[in-house]
């Protein structure tokens, strides 16, 4: 067990999770403001020191990246890329800034090595994410991330208006975005899951997909990202509408809402309640559902798969199952700072 792993569960694992992520978070923002102090750490433990992956049109410094959620505001790119993420998605963002769900919203379930959140999309809201985008590409010193940014609906705004507000991110976001992703398969927004169903989802990636040629002169990767929680035949359906939308990608998975299989006592897990899961206990059915977009799509689609990745194992079995790039958030929370070149390091012998 790392000194980490030891502080973790003797210490932090006490204080509320929502208020550990924002000193543990703070305090990586400000170490990498020491001048050189990023670009350095960057440097060293740069992914993919034998080269990068070629994917969604990007060149990404390796597969390994960060899922969105870690970073809603955009406030810590670099930070991230200096602890050895090749790429991270900013947001959930939403056109409104929202304050999200009450307190506590965060909850540890740490005998499986999880986390329960409805957190509810609390953000800045696209205005304020896309002017601190637009200030990072516009410093010297910034780090060569890729950056993409994941939209979903804001909580204030009806079901039928959902298109129009997705559309009003993608106009503030597209234009500073390396990939745009849809979300909607967040637990934690009323209605917000039955837009993957094809017949809704079809209109809408069209919409965010016309808004985003229209604000930018390049054309942005679009993905959306999908839920564990949706049947085997609608995760194929999915995959059927994006290839034939011509989509550029897919995210598997989100949180789920099941509690099946889970080791925490059941008061434990009744004391979470409700909303997403992510960690450990999500592993084996985002690896089904990643199967699945494969072999539905092969290689008309770029997969990157999420949920439960925890070792250089796992990224290299998600890798062999299809997908291009690899996204972790959990791990990282239970890890700590040094997971990610960790694993950049292991895979690399």
């Amino acid at each position: 067990m790392s000194a980490y792993q030891r502080l973790f569960d003797r210490a932090l694992s006490r204080v509320d999770a929502e208020t550990a992520h924002r000193v543990g978070f703070g305090g990586m923002r400000a170490a990498a403001r020491v001048p050189g102090l990023a670009r350095r750490g960057h440097r060293r433990l740069a992914p993919g020191g034998a080269g990068g992956v070629e994917a969604l049109g990007l060149h990404v410094p390796g597969p390994l990246g960060v899922a969105a959620g870690f970073d809603k505001n955009a406030t810590g790119i670099d930070a991230l890329g200096a602890l050895g993420f090749a790429f991270v998605e900013v947001g959930t963002v939403t056109a409104q800034p929202q304050p999200g769900n009450p307190r506590p919203r965060l909850h540890r379930l740490v005998a499986d090595r999880a986390v329960v959140n409805r957190m509810g999309f609390n953000n800045d809201g696209a205005a304020a994410v896309a002017a601190r985008l637009a200030r990072r590409r516009r410093r010297r010193h910034a780090l060569p991330v890729v950056v993409g940014v994941n939209i979903g609906k804001s909580k204030a705004v009806p079901e039928q208006r959902a298109f129009a507000d997705y559309e009003a991110s993608t106009r503030l976001l597209a234009p500073y975005a390396d990939y745009l992703v849809v979300n909607v398969s967040s637990p934690n927004t009323p209605g917000l899951r039955d837009l993957q169903a094809v017949e809704r989802l079809g209109p809408l990636l069209r919409a965010v997909r016309r808004q985003a040629d229209e604000v930018t002169t390049r054309r942005v990767p679009l993905l959306v990202k999908i839920a564990p929680d949706l049947d085997d035949d609608d995760v194929v359906a999915v995959a059927g509408l994006a290839v034939e939308l011509g989509l550029d990608g897919i995210i598997a998975t989100n949180t789920t809402v099941r509690r099946d299989g889970l080791r925490s006592d059941a008061s434990a897990v009744a004391a979470a309640g409700a909303g997403g899961l992510s960690g450990a206990p999500l592993r084996e059915r985002s690896l089904q559902v990643l199967r699945l977009l494969h072999d539905a799509a092969g290689e008309r689609l770029t997969l990157i798969s999420a949920g439960g990745v925890w070792t250089a194992d796992d990224v290299d079995e998600r890798l062999r199952a299809g997908a291009s790039l690899v996204q972790a958030y959990t791990a990282f929370v239970y890890e700590g700072p040094s997971w990610p070149s960790r694993v950049q390091r292991e895979r690399a012998h």
